[in-house]
């Protein structure tokens, strides 16, 4: 990379739209459907327009192991790169310290100095960004619009509203005192990296056969948000952010000479080649195989499931004509995003006779994502002991969709 192309502009740029995504993919849609979002009230995922249920979380497990995939592999090839370009806390940095220099502030030791103020303008600057951040993170628990809805009207529940202060006052000790201080002496990515970093990993740095024409500037030095000198090989607190590099490519543009400072692969400059090894290969091998699995699981999860179980809290009972009336509870969930119609129907496992069914067990109307509980009652001739039952659910076209068995016991009460 050995050009003068400044690449601060590229930097703000992917950082703009890292936090354009986050701040606005609560709010986008698929067929009605979050794109992502946690609903607690109806433990279910909404994942890219698919609603998961908590029923389905090895589908989660499968996605957890992609990002944990995803993290090791991106360490491996580009280190520090995410902190310094794409990290929440280094964009939230980057924004408190812009606006303290428009404000005419500076930070020195990582404390603003000036006029009281300019600082107290800031502070409170801080303070609405905070509630920004600490809402956007409840926007992926609550939807955006019943959550400004429920905080305007005091309808917040109180485990949300507390998030929501608790966030927003971290964030805000976070933006107004700690700053770099959390990439430098809390953040364990950093310690972490430097267990993963090998001759793959691609590194900022000076290398020995450029550091003679170094003219000693210090413009690389006065440039690093973590007030660290590059000059002096590799470092922990580096967050390959690239302002040393735009820098010392700005003064050596004066004297008509490439910069010094680049991105290469591996703290031995291997090169691209050394992307292929024993280390990462494996890697990208397992990512891709389970990104194949869970879209398999994905197409091929039914569109709607049946649980059915007995009352437990009305017993079965004999009729007068010798039949015996069980009651029952069912849970139908809508995997689909669409409005959808289903049937329930029971057979006797054994022949395949249907079975008589009393309750709303037909024309059932699901919203897409939708689970609903269905209470019936089941006829069976009384036989004096535990017998089984298979319940059926389809679609009001007759396909079948989902299948449970469930015990009916006896009751020789009337």
């Amino acid at each position: 990379m050995q050009n003068n192309r400044l690449l601060g502009p590229w930097r703000r740029r992917f950082q703009w739209l890292i936090s354009l995504l986050i701040l606005l993919l609560p709010w986008g849609r698929i067929d009605n459907v979050s794109i992502l979002r946690i609903d607690i009230p109806s433990l279910s995922l909404h994942l890219f327009g698919a609603t998961l249920r908590i029923e389905e979380l090895y589908l989660l497990l499968f996605f957890c192991l992609i990002l944990v995939l995803i993290f090791l592999l991106t360490t491996l090839v580009f280190g520090r790169v995410w902190c310094g370009w794409a990290c929440p806390q280094t964009t939230l940095s980057d924004l408190a310290e812009w606006s303290a220099g428009k404000l005419n502030l500076k930070i020195n030791k990582y404390r603003l100095q000036g006029p009281f103020w300019r600082k107290a303008l800031l502070h409170i600057f801080f303070v609405v960004l905070a509630f920004l951040v600490s809402s956007n993170f409840l926007w992926y628990f609550i939807e955006p619009r019943n959550y400004f809805y429920a905080l305007v009207t005091g309808q917040l529940h109180p485990f949300a509203l507390g998030t929501l202060l608790i966030g927003a006052t971290t964030v805000y000790l976070d933006m107004a005192f700690l700053r770099r201080l959390i990439c430098r002496d809390f953040c364990p990515y950093g310690r972490f990296q430097t267990v993963l970093i090998d001759k793959t990993t691609l590194a900022l740095q000076l290398p020995e056969s450029e550091a003679p024409r170094c003219i000693e500037c210090g413009s690389c030095v006065r440039s690093c948000p973590m007030e660290i000198d590059i000059r002096q090989g590799y470092q922990i607190e580096c967050i390959n952010c690239g302002r040393c590099l735009d820098a010392c490519r700005q003064i050596m543009n004066k004297r008509q000479q490439p910069g010094l400072i680049g991105y290469y692969f591996g703290v031995n400059g291997d090169g691209r080649h050394a992307l292929f090894n024993p280390r990462t290969l494996p890697l990208a091998l397992g990512l891709v195989g389970l990104l194949i699995l869970l879209l398999f699981a994905v197409k091929m999860r039914p569109e709607a499931t049946l649980k059915a179980s007995m009352s437990h809290h009305v017993a079965s009972r004999r009729l007068e004509n010798g039949n015996q009336a069980s009651f029952f509870n069912a849970w139908i969930n809508n995997r689909t995003t669409t409005k959808s119609g289903f049937n329930i129907i029971a057979k006797d496992p054994n022949n395949g006779q249907e079975l008589l069914l009393k309750g709303p067990t037909r024309n059932i109307i699901l919203e897409g994502g939708q689970n609903q509980k269905v209470d019936f009652v089941l006829i069976t001739p009384f036989t004096g002991k535990t017998s089984q039952v298979r319940f059926i659910l389809n679609s009001i076209d007759g396909r079948q969709l989902s299948e449970t068995d469930a015990l009916i016991t006896t009751n020789q009460s009337r």
